[in-house]
């Protein structure tokens, strides 16, 4: 038997019900976050009727805090209650079995099981954290739970019908706005089916369309996310809606390659709000569409960033055990703020704050964990990778390199504890891991791939424009500080000198008084703290000949501080900037039509 069974069989009356009431807090903590967290993501509709896009960006930044402020209230009830800090074991022994037992029938368990250990690590210590105490694995299964209405939509049509299919489609979102044109919008739809299939398979006795029943918002689009089914084969789609310069619904392109669809789902991109009653559901169809998308980050798109630290952690772990491979420092130069490793056979890199940073850096510890959460809180625009931050993560020393362990002891020595076989890491965060852009680039010059410079500069560049655009200066703008993902795209992941591009002051240096001051290695000129001046930027990155090239011909204005006070001076007249996580070509208005019309 296990001891946490013998262990309520064993207790007396006093203790059970002692146990029953912590186990009724700790579902009733978790049961408010999630009425709150579903009622800021069921209001995005409302706001993308309106089309009122700051306020979708505010509920998406606002709904990131709630879970933390009801693990702490409910930290403080226990507290109260309960003197939580003098629990005794069997007391949370027999809780968590109690509260087991409240998650039989319940929507979320999975995310209830997160909650639970999220309070609980937060009242003990980590020698606690084993699956007799907190839900090392999960406890009750999600597979067959039932969502009422159904998490998606069915759709049969016929020959004569499919027209009419596809249109119920979108009617049935019941969004109160007028289409501009929905006939049109279905034709489109069908000319791109049939351009992507140029000969459409034979249909199937078992043929259907199945449509997640809530739109997935994001800035100023809804997208429809479903599938094809079609006897055993399955075609997914995604399809993005928008508002036309009038404020009508348009259908903006019909997305049907499984790359483009899972790009939509990057961690460089804003959460999703999405109406979930069951989001195992919800994640059960999006892995049926996108089978090599982690859950760990599909909950984390859909706003669910516990249960997606949770998912990776077991998964983590999992890999472990079934991996022999160590922990090395991560290839590349090596930064003034952060540590960075990395386990060459899992495609993630780790980053721990130094204990003393370079002598050019002006940041503390608090200040680094403020920018890393500044970027959870804006639109990533597809530029800036997503982080998971952890604490206290033990890992096994067997599984580090002896110059991962010294540079530990070295580096970290106030984030680390040695327990036994184990280290335990007291704060990291943890990225997608990408190839850094300078080493992309001395690739590509070695191997006198000038065609590679120059995409990787374009991109580079791209990355810059629509960082400002969305608020962002990136401040440390060197090649090593961007990445380069599988898909070619530059994504910025260091995030110690971010700011606001609103905070920031923008400068052209003056002209020298005199021929000494230009020619003295001290500024003859003032400088602020938030005093940027882009015509430095050359010095520092254009070092190379081909990349001086390549980026003088596409991103010279990058040099100049017009570029930037222009950029402010939209973002202080209110400008919200489209940004698409699908190429511009596919678009409709310019696939089909004319052209589409400027954000």
């Amino acid at each position: 038997m296990d001891i946490s069974v013998q262990s309520v069989a064993d207790a007396d009356p006093a203790t059970g019900r002692q146990a029953f009431r912590i186990a009724e807090t700790l579902i009733e903590g978790f049961n408010k976050h999630y009425r709150l967290f579903r009622e800021s993501s069921a209001s995005a509709k409302t706001l993308f009727e309106r089309g009122d896009w700051p306020a979708v960006q505010r509920a998406v930044r606002e709904r990131i805090q709630f879970y933390d402020d009801r693990v702490a209230e409910t930290v403080e009830r226990l507290h109260r209650e309960f003197h939580a800090e003098t629990i005794d074991d069997m007391v949370w022994r027999q809780a968590k079995l109690y509260y087991i037992g409240l998650l039989t029938n319940h929507s979320q368990p999975e995310l209830a099981e997160t909650f639970f250990n999220s309070v609980f690590c937060r009242i003990l210590h980590r020698t606690y954290f084993h699956n007799d105490f907190i839900f090392v694995r999960p406890a009750i299964s999600t597979e067959y739970i039932e969502s009422d209405p159904p998490a998606y939509r069915c759709y049969y049509p016929d020959v004569d019908e499919f027209r009419a299919a596809i249109r119920r489609i979108f009617l049935d979102f019941g969004w109160q706005r007028d289409f501009a044109a929905l006939d049109a919008d279905v034709e489109r739809i069908l000319r791109a089916v049939r351009d992507y299939f140029p000969e459409l398979p034979r249909r199937e006795v078992n043929f259907q369309v199945q449509v997640l029943s809530s739109a997935f918002y994001r800035n100023k689009a809804a997208y429809v996310i479903g599938k094809v089914v079609n006897g055993s084969n399955e075609y997914p789609f995604a399809v993005p809606v928008l508002h036309d310069p009038h404020g009508r619904l348009v259908v903006d392109t019909i997305l049907l390659d499984p790359g483009l669809i899972s790009l939509l789902f990057s961690l460089s991109r804003a959460y999703f709000m999405v109406d979930m009653q069951v989001p195992a559901n919800t994640i059960q169809f999006l892995r049926s569409i996108m089978p090599h998308k982690p859950r760990a980050e599909l909950y984390s798109m859909l706003g669910l960033g516990k249960q997606g630290k949770t998912s990776f952690y077991r998964g983590l772990f999992s890999h472990l055990h079934h991996s022999a491979d160590r922990f090395i420092i991560a290839p590349g130069i090596k930064g003034l703020v952060m540590l960075v490793f990395t386990l060459p056979s899992y495609p993630y890199v780790f980053k721990v704050i130094k204990d003393k940073f370079g002598a050019t850096k002006e940041v503390d510890h608090a200040t680094v964990k403020r920018k890393y959460q500044l970027v959870k809180q804006v639109d990533r625009v597809g530029r800036m990778a997503d982080t998971l931050e952890f604490s206290q993560v033990a890992l096994p020393k067997n599984r580090l390199s002896p110059e991962l362990i010294e540079e530990l002891r070295r580096e970290i020595p106030s984030l680390l504890e040695e327990e036994g076989d184990e280290l335990v890491i007291q704060h990291l965060y943890i990225e997608r891991r990408m190839e850094p852009l300078n080493l992309y680039l001395e690739r590509a010059e070695k191997a006198g791939r000038d065609d590679l410079i120059e995409e990787a500069v374009i991109e580079y560049g791209n990355a810059i424009r629509e960082l400002a655009i969305a608020n962002i200066f990136p401040g440390d703008m060197l090649w090593k500080n961007f990445g380069v993902t599988r898909y070619g795209r530059v994504v910025f992941y260091d995030y110690d000198e971010i700011e606001y591009m609103t905070d920031c002051n923008f400068r052209r240096i003056p002209p020298a008084p005199n021929e000494e001051a230009e020619m003295s290695g001290e500024p003859w000129y003032s400088v602020g703290r938030n005093d940027v001046f882009p015509e430095e930027f050359a010095h520092f990155l254009l070092t190379s000949p081909k990349i001086r090239a390549a980026f003088m011909k596409h991103h010279a204005d990058l040099l100049d501080a017009g570029f930037w006070q222009r950029a402010q001076e939209d973002i202080r007249n209110g400008a919200i900037r489209d940004f698409f996580p699908y190429p511009e070509a596919l678009r409709f208005c310019n696939r089909y039509d004319t052209g589409c019309p400027k954000s």
